[in-house]
């Protein structure tokens, strides 16, 4: 699957943070259970990388690394089973990297020139980041009209209840949000609760 392809999969790639190895299995297995088979696993903790390479033995989960800010990380993170990667942003040293390992990068935008930056570089799937600070709908419906070759996954600020709005927009194939997985509903084991929540994300885009 190319990355264009990854991002029409689900509706909603979650953020995801582990702060417990053991929460990966069954954490991806709810999520995919609902619909959503996109995860997004950031190295914002230091079980990042475990928990992409147990997560990447689900059946039917199609597993990212995100928050990837050092060259090193990306085959460090292709090698424990990511297919793609997301980056909060984009520097000479990470497109680098990113064609090196050969890993797919969608990188972080958030003006029209780094837009304009990152497509010479090749990148037409970009993440708009932070998506709500950033000017929202109103900034992607700008954005349209001058690049309208450019798609993008809105991160930052979405809900399970501006979601749709993003989602209606022509150059929107997917949006990111932590909302799928609260930190309580993980601690206490409740994967029901998690799949629910991506029963009605998987139902966003209608």
């Amino acid at each position: 699957m190319n990355l264009l392809d990854i991002m029409r999969t689900s509706a909603v790639i979650p953020v995801i943070a582990i702060d417990d190895p053991d929460h990966a299995v069954p954490l991806a297995k709810a999520l995919v259970a609902g619909g959503i088979r996109v995860l997004e696993v950031t190295l914002r903790t230091q079980h990042g990388l475990a928990a992409i390479r147990a997560m990447s033995e689900v059946e039917g989960a199609i597993v990212g690394v995100g928050t990837l800010t050092q060259p090193e990380e990306f085959a460090a993170a292709r090698d424990a089973g990511a297919v793609f990667g997301v980056s909060p942003g984009l520097t000479d040293a990470l497109i680098g990297a990113a064609k090196s390992s050969g890993l797919p990068l969608l990188p972080g935008v958030m003006t029209p020139s780094e837009v304009m930056k990152a497509r010479e570089q090749g990148f037409k799937q970009l993440k708009l980041f932070p998506a709500v600070p950033a000017g929202g709908v109103g900034m992607l419906n700008g954005i349209g009209g001058p690049l309208p070759d450019i798609t993008f996954c809105p991160t930052g600020g979405i809900s399970q209840e501006n979601a749709p709005a993003f989602l209606a927009l022509k150059n929107v194939a997917c949006v990111g949000g932590s909302w799928l997985t609260p930190k309580d509903a993980m601690k206490a084991g409740d994967w029901a609760h998690i799949t629910a929540l991506a029963k009605a994300a998987s139902a966003l885009r209608g």
